[in-house]
């Protein structure tokens, strides 16, 4: 659940404190912030100060980049999570102290958040090539998943004689343990270089493969014995037919780090954002809260 967010998009806890006001805590361009606001989170610990960062960046971000990022977008992300961890989903939230809405929250910030590392980011020639080394289309395979190498001995036997999708979908029915894809034949959703659910091994092989071929050893994993299956394959092609994918992969890699005081890109990305929202803290003791980032001067780019 922790590299589903950058690490200032934390928990926006709500508590009720007395003695709080309508003072003006922070303007930015994109509205307000009220001290009773910001109490409710908490003012004066490190989790308060924390939620104070997020609101103010959010603010500006919203002001920003709020209309490139759509409710839909939202839902799909959400949903895209829920169907992931499925019947556990609800128990996933409460562990990590979310709720539907915060975690809806949470989401738009990493969106609007990745939207302006597009925009002040600069990807480099450099950038592109390495990245190419290591990006794959989007394949889409069938597989069998054995525990024993005996098994699997057994169906690459009975591939030798018929390796069609039609034979292979039979004997992942009869062998496969995979309970989940062995009714539909094995067949998997499809995947990139960027898929993070199988192992490297599994990955490895599989990109190998071209249409209608499989693996004629089976592959070693901590699962069991895989046997992979190619049903399509595009070819990596030209770089310059992929530069919009590349692109949109290295501003992954860039939101993926969670460790924001490590991460070179987001420290300048969110020091450009909040020098240009027009921030001004005016509580005394919180003056030197965006310190970390409006200190940050170097440009923005992935090399």
């Amino acid at each position: 659940m922790k590299k589903w967010l950058i690490a200032l998009a934390g928990v926006l806890l709500t508590f009720t404190l007395a003695g709080c006001g309508s003072k003006t805590v922070a303007t930015t361009s994109g509205g307000k912030i009220t001290e009773s606001q910001y109490y409710s989170s908490m003012k004066g610990t490190s989790s308060g100060k924390q939620v104070l960062q997020q609101m103010i960046l959010n603010k500006v971000l919203e002001k920003d980049y709020g209309d490139k990022v759509s409710t839909k977008q939202v839902t799909k992300q959400y949903n895209t999570y829920k169907s992931q961890y499925g019947s556990s989903f609800s128990t996933v939230l409460t562990q990590n102290g979310l709720t539907t809405k915060t975690f809806k929250e949470q989401l738009r910030s990493n969106l609007l958040l990745k939207e302006a590392v597009k925009d002040k980011v600069k990807i480099t020639d450099k950038a592109l090539k390495k990245q190419w080394k290591s990006y794959e289309p989007e394949v889409t395979v069938q597989h069998i998943l054995v525990a024993k190498s005996a098994t699997a001995d057994k169906v690459l036997d009975a591939l030798k004689k018929d390796s069609s999708q039609a034979n292979f979908t039979k004997l992942a029915k009869k062998y496969s343990t995979d309970t989940t894809t062995k009714n539909k034949g094995g067949k998997l959703a499809a995947f990139d270089n960027t898929n993070t659910s199988y192992s490297s091994k599994f990955l490895t092989a599989a990109f190998k493969l071209k249409n209608g071929e499989y693996t004629t050893s089976a592959v070693k994993t901590s699962n069991g014995y895989e046997i992979i299956r190619m049903i399509k394959n595009p070819g990596k092609g030209k770089m310059s037919d992929h530069t919009a994918e590349l692109k949109k992969q290295i501003w992954d890699n860039d939101m993926s780090d969670n460790d924001m005081s490590d991460s070179t890109v987001l420290q300048n990305v969110v020091s450009k954002v909040l020098k240009g929202g027009n921030v001004s803290i005016k509580d005394s003791d919180l003056k030197d809260i965006l310190s970390s980032y409006l200190s940050t001067s170097s440009s923005s780019s992935s090399n």
